[in-house]
């Protein structure tokens, strides 16, 4: 497992310089079944590989399995651990330009995000940054790649 590392940067403009250098590594997060089971319910995707218990043990993956844009809506949060801006008046997601599920998530593995900036440019229409990181979630005691995304935000002064 890497050790948890944070960038803090004072202001968005300060991204700027970050660009092309990776940020840190998120600490490790756990997936339980009960929460896959609560994303079903949200997303009304109830296949069995992601909440049959008793049937996945016998199918592809040996066990269930997280809904890979469950994985991919948990890049904000492990982002947000590695990459820290102390002054802004909002934050937004802007996006995605790429997303690829590389490996099955198993409930109960421990996971962690590796982020690298690819870019940040001034917004033109206001005081504030869009950002593109590279975000790769990681399977904590292995390194294998989970998921990787690359995620557009915005930071507003």
């Amino acid at each position: 497992m890497r050790p948890a590392r944070k960038t803090v940067v004072p202001a968005p403009r300060d991204l700027t310089a970050l660009a092309g250098k990776e940020l840190g590594a998120s600490a490790a997060q756990v997936v339980t079944q009960e929460q896959v089971n609560l994303f079903a319910g949200v997303t009304g995707d109830h296949q069995w590989i992601h909440v049959d218990v008793e049937r996945a043990r016998s199918g592809p993956f040996g066990s269930t399995i997280v809904h890979g844009f469950f994985t991919l809506a948990l890049v904000p949060l492990l982002l947000a651990d590695i990459l820290e801006v102390e002054s802004y008046s909002m934050g937004v997601n802007y996006g995605l330009d790429r997303v690829r599920f590389v490996k099955p998530l198993p409930p109960g593995t421990p996971i962690q995000g590796v982020a690298t900036l690819v870019s940040a440019d001034p917004l033109k229409d206001a005081d504030g940054v869009q950002a593109k990181a590279s975000v790769v979630v990681e399977f904590a005691e292995t390194g294998e790649t989970c998921c990787a995304a690359e995620i557009l935000f915005r930071y507003y002064a």
